[in-house]
């Protein structure tokens, strides 16, 4: 075995992934804290249950941790319980940190267009870590994992084609320069994804 596939096939330890579970949904948590501010939308899940939120009212936390539950089956038939269960730490703790966010942290001033690049590259960052360590944020994430797995079809750019499916039904809810700056947010994320998460370049083995 050449040193290269050596480093690319060592596992990860178990603090390891807690460790970047841990600052991976941080990331996560602070990047959709900006996107609630500018009421600006995210993609997939989170997207999802953002604009139930601005729709309805109820805390985004509820709803991200609710709408994730069916997911785990198809997560664990495809996936295996490790990543099942890794992925719900991963959904817990977005939901927990997303509600303290909003007590610790506060802005005086928040650019909309500085958010929604801001916001997509910390959640795109966030997304990466929890990828790369074999744990995915529910929903959207469990399925892109499993197709670029099984069918080497890039994670970021099958979420950019649903991220912008859920950009449109957002068409009714959120204000028209707030859609198209979530539109910006959804390609920051997505690309950092397709630019750093490759089939064959990484491979994270947990």
């Amino acid at each position: 075995m050449s040193a290269e596939t050596a480093t690319q096939t060592e596992r990860h330890s178990a603090y390891e992934d807690a460790i970047a579970i841990l600052v991976g949904t941080m990331f996560m948590a602070l990047g959709i804290v900006i996107y609630t501010k500018t009421v600006l939308l995210a993609g997939s899940t989170a997207g999802l249950a953002l604009l139930l939120q601005y729709a309805t009212g109820i805390g985004f936390w509820w709803l991200f941790f609710a709408i994730n539950l069916p997911f785990y089956i198809l997560a664990v038939r495809k996936l295996g319980w490790a990543f099942t269960l890794r992925t719900f730490a991963a959904v817990t703790l977005v939901s927990i940190f997303t509600r303290l966010t909003f007590e610790l942290v506060s802005f005086s001033h928040l650019d909309p267009l500085y958010a929604a690049v801001m916001g997509g590259a910390l959640s795109g960052t966030g997304l990466l870590i929890l990828f790369r360590h074999r744990t995915g944020l529910g929903g959207i994430n469990v399925l892109a994992i499993y197709l670029q797995d099984h069918f080497g079809i890039r994670a970021g750019y099958f979420q950019l084609a649903v991220d912008l499916a859920i950009l449109a039904a957002a068409f009714f809810f959120i204000p028209l320069d707030r859609l198209a700056l979530s539109i910006v947010g959804a390609v920051v994320v997505n690309m950092t994804l397709a630019i750093n998460h490759r089939p064959g370049r990484y491979l994270g083995v947990t």
